[in-house]
């Protein structure tokens, strides 16, 4: 009789388990504090991924892009200093360097928030031969530069064309440099600036004006403002606010790692990197506050030893909602990615790609326009690997890279393959 009463004991608790395990798992997705949360599943349509150009091995691939003149070229950013541009035809063998900056920037084996980080071409590439990136320097400085490609080989960038357009404040660590550089249809060139680190935000940067830590930043790369480089748009949202930094386009951001204009509708979307608990999704917007470091996703930002000093105050305005917020049980390090308007996959057109870089899972996430909301989050594949970026080349295909230097490309599955 107590051996069956331990049994029975045994079973309930194992019921018990079981069902927690559910309700917990299908808790820790959230794209609304009010709405059910969002079920993870595999995508009923056949999709999956494949090398694109498995002659190539790139080191530290941190970003995908393209230049915007009809070349239907390829460039990829190596993390370690370089940009390389190549043919985007799967038998490619051997890249060109298109620039090699390796010696002025900061990037050790293992210390992977510092190097080279972002690219963008000018929308007006075809005529003025122009390109920007983003590196950290060796004095652990991010700097915005501008370079111009070479007359006489278009597969060349000119080093020594270099001028240096913006730097960001120095920081007290090396980690949360944000990179992301690109241009919107205004001819803008946007720029995504993480908090400056350590963990919790000690310095309030994210909710502070006064520095463009923590921030979306918007500038105009083909004017100039007195005493600047480059010119302020006299639309920014916070250019007549005393003291604050006129570049701002958006706030109470913690580390966005990638952000993509949606091709079709134009939101910007950004992939914001959490702190203890939370990775989220964000549609930016004009002024936008996004929460840090009052908040991480949904949800209030303890005080802890790391932070013993209270949140601060919103700066301004109401804090917006994420679109979507996962909890670090199912992740710990979300990779933002890019809506997919390209024609060989029909069946994710629309959907917001994402990945987590510790699980090494990649996601499709569909959201609805008019209720503002995510109403479906599904895995692509069962595979996993360490995804570091997304990108995508002229025609709207979508490309993830990993840290072992290879660039995928997602795809039908073979089976719906003709």
């Amino acid at each position: 009789m107590n051996r069956k009463r331990v049994w029975l004991r045994l079973g309930i608790l194992l019921v018990l388990a079981v069902v927690t395990y559910l309700i917990a798992r299908r808790a820790i997705f959230s794209a609304n504090v009010a709405s059910e949360p969002i079920a993870i599943d595999t995508l009923s349509a056949p999709v999956t991924f494949e090398r694109a150009f498995p002659n190539l091995e790139i080191e530290r691939p941190v970003y995908v892009t393209f230049p915007p003149d009809g070349t239907n070229r390829v460039a990829v950013v190596s993390q370690c200093g370089s940009v390389l541009i190549f043919p985007n035809d799967p038998s490619v063998e051997q890249p060109s360097e298109l620039l090699n900056i390796r010696h002025k920037v900061m990037w050790k084996d293992g210390s992977n928030e510092e190097g080279l980080l972002g690219l963008a071409f000018h929308p007006k590439f075809r005529e003025n031969r122009q390109f920007f990136l983003f590196y950290t320097n060796l004095d652990h400085i991010n700097v915005l530069s501008r370079f111009t490609i070479s007359a006489t080989d278009p597969n060349r960038g000119d080093p020594e064309s270099e001028v240096e357009l913006f730097r960001t404040p120095k920081r007290d660590s090396s980690n949360h440099n944000g990179g992301t550089i690109l241009f919107g249809r205004d001819g803008f060139l946007y720029l995504a600036v993480g908090d400056g680190g350590p963990v919790g935000d000690p310095h309030g940067n994210g909710q502070s004006l006064e520095t463009v830590l923590g921030k979306i930043l918007r500038i105009d790369v083909d004017h100039q403002n007195p005493g600047l480089p480059y010119a302020i748009p006299q639309d920014n949202p916070f250019v007549e606010r005393p003291k604050a930094r006129g570049e701002i386009w958006a706030f109470g951001l913690r580390n966005v790692w990638r952000m993509a204009f949606d091709r079709q509708t134009n939101r910007l979307w950004a992939g914001d990197v959490g702190d203890d608990t939370w990775e989220e999704i964000d549609l930016i917007e004009r002024g936008g506050n996004y929460g840090w470091r009052i908040r991480e996703g949904f949800h209030r930002f303890p005080v802890t030893q790391a932070t013993p000093s209270p949140p601060p105050t919103p700066a301004v305005g109401k804090l917006l909602d994420p679109i979507f917020a996962y909890n670090h049980t199912l992740g710990n390090c979300i990779i933002g990615g890019c809506v997919y308007r390209g024609k060989q996959v029909p069946e994710l057109f629309g959907a917001y790609l994402f990945a987590d870089h510790v699980t090494g899972q990649v996601y499709a996430l569909r959201y609805n326009d008019r209720s503002g909301k995510a109403v479906s989050v599904q895995r692509i594949d069962p595979r996993t690997m360490p995804v570091l970026s997304f990108g995508e080349d002229e025609s709207g295909e979508v490309y993830f890279t990993t840290t072992q230097g290879i660039i995928n490309r997602i795809v039908p599955s073979r089976k719906q393959q003709p």
